[in-house]
Formats: C-alpha cells, structure tokens, sequence
C-alpha cells in the first residue's frame, strides 16, 4: 500500500504553530479595522483567463507556475497564484466602483508551482489589502504605513523597506527600449532566464538573482530616470509624505515587482533575516488593471504579506504564548463525567478557558494533566459531589484547595475572571 502524505510544497501547519498564525491574523484585523478597511473574500480559483490577462502572459507566474485545470464545462480554471486580480474582477462584476472608494483586505492560500523552499511553498499564504478608487500618492503611503504598521507591532527587526517607481505605459516603454538596447551586446552573458526575457519581459532581468547578469546590470539604464513629469512629481509626493510619517526607505532602482499590472510606486519590505528569499511584503499601484480586465478605468494601490515567511521571522524572535487555560476539569465515577461535561459547557458560556479530561484514568494521572497542561485552576468531581452539588477547586500555582458548591462557582462569573487573572498573574 502506497503511504499517502502530503503533497511537495504544502505543509499542515499544526497546533503548536497556529498560535503565531493567529496572532499575526489578530494583529493584521485590528489594524485594518481602525483604518476603515473590510474583508473580502474571493474564489480559490477564477478563469484562466483573468490571470492571463490581469498577471500578463510575459510574466513567470503565467508562464511556468500556474496550477490550471480543465474543469467537467471543459472550462479552463486556474488556483489563485496571486489575490489581486480576483479582488479587483469581484469589484468590476459586483458593481463596486458605484460605491466610491473601497478599502478592502483579504486573506488565505494561493497556489504556484515553483521550487519549494524555506519559507516558499507550492500553496502559500497571504494577508493583503487594496486601496481601491483613488489616484492619490496619499492612497500609496496609507497602504504602506499599514503594512510597516503590523509588521512592527509583531515586533519584527531588521527590515527595510525599498521604494521605486515604475511609472506608466509610455515611460515603461521608453525604458523598454532604452535597457533593451544596452543588453543587447551582452546578451551572451546574461543567465537563460534573462536570456528568454529579454524581448518577452525585459524589467524582469532586473530581480535576477544571477550575480553575473547583476554585474552587468550595474551600468544599465535606471528605469527611475525615464519618468515623465506626471510619474515624477508623484514619485516626489509618496517619498515627502513618507518622509512626513517618519518612515525611512531607500530608492531601488532594480525593483520592478514580477506582474505586469504595477505603475508608479513599487515597494518591497525585506528582511536582513530572510537570506535570499528577503521579502515580507510586497506591491504598488495598479491604476490600469481594472480597465484591462473591463471595468471602468480606476485608480489602486496594494500589497500582500507572505506569511510562511513572516512566521519563519516570528518563531526566531520569540514564543507566541499559548491562549491561557483557566479550568481543566477531572472526573473519575459513573456519574460524575457527564456532570462534569454540564459544568464545564455552563462555564466556557461564561467566557472561561476549560479543558474537560476525557480519559477516565484515575485522579492522580488527570490532575499531572492539568498541571502539565498549563492551567490555572483544577476543577474536581466524583460522584460524592454530583450527589452534593459540590465541586473541589485547586488553584495550580498557590496549590489552595476547597469544595463549594457548583452553583456558587457560577454565581459571579465577574468575581471569578477576576480571580483568575490575579492567579494567572502569580503563577
């Protein structure tokens, strides 16, 4: 029998983990909240067609790392490689730009076959957003804070953010030619990659990794230096107003981002931490994408914050600690379990914690449980107490004990957080 197990580039992600998953979903909402932006949530998989439209057909997510299937319409679909254009084709089918500006953020899997490595998988996990209506260097900047604003508040380090414009349609051209014309004569010497792109997506030679083609590229063209007017003056705007918010950057030239749906500002947060793989959060302004997929012309901003490679960053700077258990609850008798089951459920309606023990094995080995599992108080049952509507508490830490009655353990649910927190503050 062949074992089954999970497929090359996924992962279960599993209890002892979830807690930092958790805790950057928690931190990410709340930060969302205060500044006005609500959830949307998307199909796992579109058409095809919407990405190949949305992404380009250039691009190397198009090209090599899609998943897409023929469904049994005979429908070509594809799992999301990216959350952008499925959020921008829910705007333009649902009618959205009637509404005016729309601050929306998402999360969940998406998918890409490429080379599984840390922190990059085959079906990976992004937390995003998209600012959506406005033309604004202010909507860029907004977005942006948002994004250095969860990534501090998880405490993170050694990060920098690196800033670029890739301008609009007619300065990208001018680049085109420009960069094509100095790669020509070294085209011998660029790595097959860039070899392939230099016609079919030329910027994309500027993210290789290859440190020949980099050497070469140190005397190309600077995209930044073919900006027209327009595409500098908001350039200008997006680094004062950062400036203004105390949020440094650096300008990289290089950086182009690998879809070819960005204009204007390009942005990336990397990591001193992450090796090669540095980047924590990426994207830009996306002004001609939802016209090109045939909704009215609208001005937007995003970006998406990769989370396998923002928890690798979390579990090396500390331990997310786990949600505080206030009862674990031992029963041992014919009557007492299920007893136990009706005041653990009246309590967890109250707001506690509670754990119930399941074994039936004796006390001793249920209250080693209890202490091993972190709780702050140990409730106890046999059926002498059912019979007496009693119940014995132990508080773990002080190791105090006495038996009162179950309906007076339930009288003051207000007294007894508060007994808790104090007990949880002296363990």
């Amino acid at each position: 029998m062949v074992d089954i197990q999970a497929l090359r580039g996924t992962r279960d992600i599993l209890p002892e983990e979830v807690n930092y998953w958790q805790q950057v979903e928690t931190v990410a909402k709340n930060i969302f909240t205060r500044a006005a932006y609500t959830e949307i949530r998307s199909p796992i998989f579109e058409q095809t067609a919407l990405f190949e439209r949305g992404i380009g057909e250039a691009t190397d997510v198009v090209s090599k790392e899609m998943y897409t299937f023929r469904d049994r319409g005979d429908r070509s679909c594809t799992l999301r490689p990216e959350g952008t254009a499925g959020v921008v084709r829910s705007f333009i089918e649902n009618g959205l730009h009637s509404q005016g500006i729309q601050r929306l953020w998402y999360a969940g899997p998406m998918f890409r076959y490429e080379r599984p490595q840390a922190g990059r998988q085959r079906q990976f996990h992004q937390i995003g957003l998209e600012l959506i209506g406005s033309p604004s260097p202010l909507a860029d900047v907004e977005t942006i804070a948002l994004a250095t604003d969860i990534l501090n508040t998880l405490g993170l380090k050694h990060l920098t953010l690196h800033l670029n414009s890739v301008g609009n349609a007619e300065d990208r051209q001018r680049y085109r030619e420009a960069l094509i014309a100095y790669l020509k004569p070294y085209q011998n010497k660029l790595d097959p990659d860039s070899q392939e792109r230099l016609t079919r997506n030329p910027l994309r030679i500027l993210d290789s990794k290859d440190e020949q083609t980099q050497a070469l590229l140190k005397d190309a063209p600077r995209l930044i230096d073919y900006l027209g007017e327009t595409s500098q003056q908001h350039f200008e705007a997006v680094k004062a107003q950062l400036t203004a918010l105390g949020i440094d950057y650096i300008i990289n030239p290089n950086l182009v981002r690998g879809l070819d749906y960005y204009t204007h500002t390009a942005f990336e947060i990397q990591s001193e931490d992450l090796g090669a793989q540095a980047t924590v959060c990426g994207g830009g302004r996306y002004d001609g994408l939802i016209s090109q997929l045939g909704g009215k012309d609208t001005p937007a901003m995003g970006w998406a914050i990769g989370m396998e490679r923002l928890i690798l960053l979390l579990k090396n700077l500390k331990e997310v600690p786990k949600p505080r258990l206030d009862f674990y609850v031992v029963s041992r008798g014919d009557r007492a379990p299920g007893q136990a089951l009706i005041l653990a459920q009246k309590l967890r309606y109250q707001g506690f914690r509670v754990e119930l023990d399941l074994s039936n094995s004796n006390f001793q080995k249920q209250f080693k449980r209890a202490d091993r599992h972190g709780a702050i108080a140990c409730l106890t049952l046999g059926d002498q107490e059912v019979d007496q509507g009693t119940v014995n508490l132990k508080w773990m830490a002080s190791q105090q004990q006495s038996v009162i009655e179950q309906s007076q353990l339930l009288a003051d649910p207000e007294k007894l957080h508060q007994q808790i927190l104090e007990a949880s503050a002296s363990a």
